[in-house]
């Protein structure tokens, strides 16, 4: 047997272990006098007499001579003087395909209280995002089996692309739909701070038991400390990249980006940032760019990422939409007018773009897709006369197609939750409104 690597692992153990003291707590910050870390480190703070009884925290700034902590779990029994204790390590998760159709919490442990399976692969959950040079250009289309999205927003392997909405209109209806229907190999979805209740009815009414088998579920609710909502979007994040690694074309959702910007400004705040645009302070906007950027392609596989925006007031320039929007490939807006209709999914495909379609699309169908976004465009700038009996048919010939379009244009964007329609059927269908004589 070849012990080399053993004597060579044991000698790159540290035979000692560095402790600190816990000085003072201001909020969901902890100061302590020691021990000697880094930035990112975890650190296990000595809650209880016995050495077991610890809670995870992580180093995230420092003032004066002293480390500025940020715990996982709740604080409730930190005392003065209690212990920290200094890994010397960032955090790790667990990933391998045996986590497929379970539900995890922010640091990749199963939330039903199980162990993890064994043969799993340890992954650093704050990894860079890849060269840009080694990035393949995107040139295939993925099917995400809604037909708003294939036939007026296709989306390449590999695209990332955002989801604003305001509370309430269907994005994570939206989002099951996606899960169960598209042509990815695997599905990571992140809900990051919402309500507990929303996990399971998630999980069991929109994403179902055909979901669940392509998917793994992390779940960092709202009720969690904000490092942890953080950390589990960096946890999903770390498991697409692994499947990517693997040659498969992920799909990474996550819900949403707004709530990970939040727990970021609650962190940034308690270190002693200055608050800037509305309140959030300058590392949320830097935290941004490199969560987003590391979906995309890559060499062996892809990662096509789909971002939920909340919008307050269906503000669409609100600081946070603003930076994601000029991050991501395109967005998708969900708008409260069409869902009040009871128009489903209600994608306003006039104020969504996908920035890679021209790039993968045939030239019919992007043809047919522009044509019908002008019958679109048309009919909105004329709504107000016609709903009121003021437009005389014959008045404009581009209106007048508009009027004819429009109805089958909508009916046609229209969808119910269980129809399973694939990128091919829906283009077929969107040509075919057009090839009737009138």
């Amino acid at each position: 047997m070849d012990i080399e690597p053993m004597l060579t692992a044991v000698q790159k153990i540290d035979p000692f272990k560095r402790f600190g003291k816990v000085n003072r707590v201001i909020g969901i910050m902890i100061e302590s006098k020691g021990p000697k870390t880094s930035i990112g480190d975890v650190c296990y703070i000595h809650t209880g007499d016995t050495i077991n009884k610890r809670i995870p925290a992580e180093v995230v700034g420092f003032r004066e001579e002293h480390v500025l902590l940020m715990p996982f779990t709740s604080i409730q029994e930190i005392s003065p003087g209690s212990l920290v204790e200094a890994t010397g390590k960032p955090l790790h998760i667990k990933a391998g395909k045996s986590l497929i159709g379970k539900v995890l919490d922010g640091l990749g442990r199963p939330l039903d209280g199980e162990e993890l399976p064994h043969g799993l692969s340890a992954c650093l959950t704050d990894a860079a995002p890849p060269n840009p040079m080694k990035r393949p250009r995107i040139t295939e289309n993925i099917s995400c089996g809604v037909r708003a999205i294939d036939s007026f927003l296709t989306i390449g392997k590999g695209q990332r692309i955002g989801i604003f909405a305001g509370s309430g209109v269907g994005k994570s209806t939206l989002m099951g739909m996606v899960a169960r229907q598209s042509s990815a190999d695997i599905n990571i979805i992140a809900m990051i701070g919402e309500r507990g209740r929303e996990v399971r009815e998630f999980v069991e009414h929109e994403l179902g038991e055909e979901g669940l088998r392509k998917t793994i579920v992390v779940a960092a609710t709202s009720d969690q400390p904000a490092l942890l909502r953080i950390k589990g979007a960096l946890t999903a994040t770390t498991l697409a990249e692994y499947f990517r690694d693997q040659g498969q074309d992920v799909m990474l959702m996550m819900d949403s980006v707004t709530r990970v910007a939040m727990a970021q400004r609650e962190v940034g705040l308690a270190v002693g940032e200055p608050p800037a645009t509305k309140g959030y302070t300058p590392s949320v906007f830097a935290l941004l760019p490199k969560l987003l950027e590391r979906s995309g392609t890559y060499v062996d596989g892809s990662i096509t990422a789909f971002y939920t925006v909340l919008v307050d007031g269906d503000d669409m320039n609100e600081p946070i939409a603003d930076a994601v929007r000029g991050i991501l490939d395109g967005h998708i807006v969900l708008d409260r007018n069409l869902a009040n209709k009871g128009h489903f999914p209600s994608i306003n495909v006039l104020k969504s773009v996908s920035r890679i379609m021209n790039n993968i699309a045939d030239p019919v169908h992007i043809n047919a897709a522009a044509k019908a976004r002008e019958f679109l465009a048309s009919y909105e700038e004329s709504e107000d006369l016609i709903s009121i009996g003021a437009y005389k048919k014959g008045s404009s010939k581009k209106v007048d197609d508009a009027i004819h379009y429009y109805p089958k244009i909508m009916e046609f964007l229209r969808q119910k939750i269980n129809d399973d329609v694939n990128a091919s059927q829906s283009i077929e269908e969107l040509l075919r409104l057009f090839q009737e004589e009138r």
